[in-house]
């Protein structure tokens, strides 16, 4: 019998079964922002998507996975507190240490290659973007959101909660305009496929890249599908 089906939501299926996330990756599914929706609706949308197998492959790769005795946590019986912290060690200090070094190989790229490979202004511009409006999310959710968090699971104070309600309808929105300056920075670099003879700056910047969406999109995913459900 089949774990996943076409009703099940992208975020429902990679909060069970995180690597399915490689698979909504390579078939360019949204699992983070837009990931509330029905399989069934981007199958209907995207007709370069066959959703038997996709079902197949994700069934299949779900089952290898338990055979080989992988245990998902389970962050619904996780507290707030400690999932604030998964996030704080796994993806703000990963952000912390890399968005500045990406930066410069990022420039350095532009810089060396831009006048034949014209793209590279556009990726220099989306990832500055992205790099200076993720620094100011950082601080906000550091400062702000993650504290009070803690405050009410502690007190349960309900004005604390009504703060809270305000502050993650703007964290999803600044996640929403994360992912898209991301899908931006993808189609660009052609999914990040670095052009053939391409230095190993190039292709060092490129699958850091990757890294960097791989990590965001798995980090906006447990902020809006767990940590800001109530």
């Amino acid at each position: 019998m089949s774990t996943f089906n076409i009703d099940h939501t992208p975020a429902e299926i990679v909060k069970l079964f995180p690597k399915a996330s490689d698979l909504f990756k390579k078939n360019k599914i949204d699992f983070c922002c837009g990931g509330d929706k029905p399989l069934r609706e981007t199958i209907e949308k995207k007709q370069s998507i066959n959703g038997d197998e996709l079902l197949l492959t994700l069934n299949h790769a779900y089952e290898e996975w338990e055979q080989a005795g992988n245990k998902n946590v389970d962050w619904d019986q996780v507290s707030k507190s400690e999932l604030i912290d998964h996030i704080m060690k796994q993806h703000h200090h990963y952000l912390h240490q890399e968005l500045e070094p990406l930066s410069q190989f990022v420039t350095k790229i532009f810089r060396v290659h831009g006048q034949t490979n014209p793209h590279l202004k556009e990726l220099h511009k989306l990832y500055h973007q992205f790099k200076a409006d993720m620094e100011a999310h950082l601080v906000e959710e550091e400062t702000q959101l993650f504290p009070l968090v803690q405050q009410y699971e502690e007190s349960g104070d309900p004005a604390i909660a009504a703060k809270i309600e305000v502050l993650n309808k703007d964290m999803e929105e600044e996640h929403q305009a994360a992912g898209d300056l991301l899908k931006a920075m993808r189609e660009v670099t052609n999914d990040f496929v670095p052009p053939e003879g391409a230095c190993n700056s190039y292709r060092i910047t490129y699958a850091r890249l990757a890294d960097l969406e791989s990590n965001t999109f798995e980090h906006i995913h447990l902020e809006n599908n767990i940590l800001f459900k109530a």
